[in-house]
């Protein structure tokens, strides 16, 4: 009876875990919401951030990357939500392609950085077998965001720069990333899932039970 007992609740319990990554159809309509969301602060901020960066890169060169963060939150955000394998890359991804649309200085190579941010905090959820969506998780997940960002923007934008230069660029995004899109996407995510709004999601469900 016993054993039987137990081979019914380990059955029950892989079923449950396949079930638990699968997409649904509310998971890419709010991803995609979140894109568009975030779509707009890129908007914004590819005007926004050039006053910043330009006083960052006069105190040391490389030090512009701290403005990096914003563009890296819709990953972050995805995977925190959705909590679904692919859900940091497409958010990034879609938010990106918005935003190349729209139009910008760096247009279709936009959706390069997107697709390249994206896999970086997507390979961090991933790592955590999307299981684990804490503080740590989170700011982990932006770093590898910035760190993506920064090497590709090392390979497109700044090929032939000096050591100094690139490490700096480098542990800038990495910084941003982290504190920017890490702990803000966790702060809106919390936020979000305090009024409600997330209580289709395990997001909102965690949350609920922690209060």
């Amino acid at each position: 009876m016993s054993t039987s007992t137990s081979a019914t609740g380990q059955s029950t319990s892989s079923a449950t875990a396949p079930r638990r990554l699968q997409w649904r159809i509310v998971d890419i309509v709010v991803a995609s919401i979140v894109a568009v969301a975030c779509a707009v602060i890129f908007a914004v901020w590819n005007v926004g951030y050039e006053a910043p960066s330009t006083v960052f890169g006069a105190i040391l060169p490389g030090l512009g990357a701290l403005v990096n963060g914003p563009w890296l939150i819709a990953g972050v955000l995805g995977g925190l939500i959705i909590r679904k394998p692919g859900a940091a890359l497409y958010t990034e991804l879609v938010a990106a392609t918005i935003s190349a649309l729209i139009g910008n200085v760096w247009g279709p190579l936009t959706i390069v950085s997107g697709l390249v941010q994206g896999l970086g905090a997507e390979l961090v959820f991933a790592l955590f077998l999307y299981a684990a969506f804490r503080v740590p998780v989170a700011l982990l997940a932006g770093a590898a965001a910035g760190v993506a960002c920064a090497i590709n923007d090392l390979v497109l934008w700044y090929a032939g720069a000096d050591a100094l230069f690139s490490t700096v660029y480098i542990a800038s995004s990495t910084l941003s990333g982290a504190v920017i899109a890490g702990i803000g996407g966790w702060a809106i995510t919390r936020g979000l899932a305090a009024t409600g709004a997330l209580n289709r999601f395990a997001a909102g469900q965690a949350t609920a039970k922690r209060v």
